[in-house]
């Protein structure tokens, strides 16, 4: 695919451009730090574009790195078009992106369409920058909305979604508590797991998995007898 680039970019400006398409990832990766310390904004697209695509997590981070060295009014736009794009890469990574620039005027990008997206990158990316980005008075709204996803996917996104919840503290725990209730037995066992954690964020995630698995089977009394 031949590469378009912008018509006011500099020898150097395109030399940058195409090295963060480089084969080589150490290549890419000292071009978007690069472009990240001569934070123009003639390589907001370059830097957009090559999120959605670019396969190696150090380069990606690195790439929203040097998208948050750029003037907020510039990449923020930018960042809200990206949320709606059909690349699930692009939208996690404009998410990641936003948790980093952390400007609470986007909470209200974070929409129930992305909290809930099918891309599990997308969702566990949603679920927290939405608690990084949350007004206090919104965060039982929240709560309430995360734990619809509750016994979603594998361990990873599971513990995801418990660590965001713990986030939010005594905020979730109304939600947690009715969730624990559930008659489908993962979503239960998963509540109970959340909130043996946000009680004590110690404990580690698959010993309350564990205890949440013997409350739901044995109930509360017999379960913690027999902890």
């Amino acid at each position: 695919m031949l590469e378009v680039v912008p018509i006011d970019m500099t020898a150097q400006h395109t030399r940058l451009v195409k090295a963060m398409g480089a084969e080589d990832t150490s290549v890419r990766l000292q071009a978007a730090m690069a472009v990240g310390a001569n934070a123009d904004a003639v390589f907001l697209e370059s830097l957009v574009e090559r999120c959605a695509v670019e396969p190696d997590f150090f380069v990606r981070d690195m790439l929203s790195w040097a998208l948050t060295r750029l003037a907020p009014e510039t990449t923020l736009p930018r960042l809200r078009q990206e949320l709606g794009s059909g690349c699930g890469q692009a939208r996690s990574q404009a998410l990641h992106t936003l948790s980093k620039i952390k400007d609470r005027t986007t909470w209200g990008w974070i929409t129930r369409d992305l909290l809930r997206d099918a891309d599990d990158e997308v969702a566990r990316t949603a679920w927290r920058v939405a608690v990084i980005l949350v007004p206090e008075a919104e965060e039982r709204g929240l709560a309430e909305e995360l734990v619809r996803q509750l016994g979603r996917g594998d361990r990873d996104v599971r513990l995801s979604l418990s660590r965001a919840l713990v986030d939010l503290g005594e905020a979730s725990r109304p939600a947690l508590e009715r969730a624990a209730g559930h008659p489908d037995p993962a979503v239960s066992t998963h509540a109970r797991a959340t909130e043996v954690l946000r009680r004590n964020p110690e404990a580690g995630f698959d010993a309350a998995i564990e205890e949440a698995k013997r409350t739901v089977v044995l109930g509360p009394e017999r379960g913690a007898a027999e902890a």
